[in-house]
Order: structure tokens, then C-alpha cells, then sequence
């Protein structure tokens, strides 16, 4: 799939919407809340070396894009100039930089996990154009969070119950076959809790 496409429709028109001198933005990406107050952050590094690293669109992705974009909205929304300068100042290339805390780590609800920012003044709307990209991170995240809550769950009544040393036998995962694509994170559904529980949770 063209690169150029792989964003919400409505940011194709965001950089109409910026003011003349705006020359960077700095976006992020945060838990706001919700059943856990810690977040598990996890599955950037995936999407980094897959879709960015090393990656260069070309003069036919612009073509390809414009014509879509066009057809799409009915009208020239498509930033068919600005895709073309920065292909010509970075021979396809994208000028950002992502930030994030290390792959993993348990970082409390409301603080920040992931930041981008443009590194070139001239192309501030590049930023929140790769905003839907990486917002795919959010399902693994949740992925991991729900799946170490469940783990915590499962080793707090091992404790009270069984044998704490059997932690790493007790969550089994079923939920490979009901995801929809090879790129769908495994979510933490069939639980199959064996020997060493004896209390309903």
C-alpha cells in the first residue's frame, strides 16, 4: 500500500489548516486512563522497523496518492507540492523525530509514552500526517497491559492458594485464532487457568 495513504482521510487536509508561520510541532501519545493506572508500552519498535526504518517514498506515491486523494475528496486537498519538496530535499526520506519510553516498561496512566516532532521547519504537517501510523501501538499496548493485570490476578491468589513458582504455566493464551491479520496482536482471551487455584475469581 502507498505510504502517503496509510493516514486518516482528514489529515490529508491539515496542513490547509496550520497558521502561514508555523514551523514545528511536537505531538504525543498518552494513557488517559482507564480500568489499569499503569500502561505497558508496547509494539513501537515493530511498527519503526517495518514501516519507517529505512523507508523512502517515491515521485510515483505522490502521483498515486494525488490521483486517490482527489477522487476521494472531489477537490485538490492532496499536498502534491509538499510531498514533492521533501522528496527533493530528502530523496524520500522523512524529517522526524520519534521519541519513547524503552519497550516494556510500566509507566503510570496520564504521563507520556510515545512523542514525534518534525526535525525540518518546512514540513511541520508531516507530523500529525504519521499520527494514525502510530496510533496502531495503542492495541498492543492494551494488549499488554490487560495481559499483565491478568498475570498479577492470577499470582496474587497462587500466593494465597498454590505455588507462586508456577506463574509462568498458569495464563495460557488462545486468542491467536480469533485475531483478524498476522499483524493483530494476541489478545488475552480463552484463559486456560490450571492446578493451584482453589478459590473462584
Amino acid at each position: 500500500m502507498n505510504f502517503l495513504l496509510r493516514t486518516d482521510s482528514y489529515k490529508v487536509t491539515h496542513w490547509k489548516q496550520y497558521p502561514r508561520d508555523t514551523d514545528g510541532i511536537y505531538s504525543y501519545l498518552e494513557s488517559r486512563g482507564g480500568m489499569s493506572t499503569e500502561t505497558v508500552f508496547f509494539g513501537l519498535q515493530y511498527y519503526l522497523k517495518t514501516y519507517l526504518q529505512g523507508f523512502r517514498f517515491t515521485l510515483s506515491d505522490i502521483s498515486d496518492a494525488r490521483a486517490f486523494c482527489n477522487a476521494h475528496f472531489g477537490q485538490p486537498f492532496f499536498n502534491e507540492s509538499g510531498w514533492t519538496r521533501l522528496f527533493n530535499k530528502f530523496g524520500g526520506r522523512l524529517p522526524v523525530r520519534i521519541k519513547a519510553v524503552p519497550e516494556g516498561m510500566v509507566v503510570p496512566t496520564r504521563n507520556v509514552l510515545l512523542t514525534i516532532e518534525n526535525t525540518d521547519p518546512e514540513f511541520p504537517w508531516l507530523t500529525n500526517y504519521l499520527e494514525t501510523l502510530l496510533m496502531k501501538v495503542w492495541y498492543p499496548i492494551t494488549v499488554a497491559t490487560l495481559s499483565r493485570a491478568i498475570k498479577k490476578t492470577i499470582l496474587s491468589f497462587l500466593d494465597l492458594t498454590g505455588d507462586p513458582s508456577l506463574i509462568d504455566f498458569q495464563l495460557h493464551d488462545f486468542g491467536y485464532r480469533g485475531v483478524s491479520s498476522e499483524e493483530h496482536p494476541i489478545p488475552c482471551i480463552g484463559l486456560a487457568v490450571r492446578r493451584g487455584l482453589r478459590r473462584r475469581i
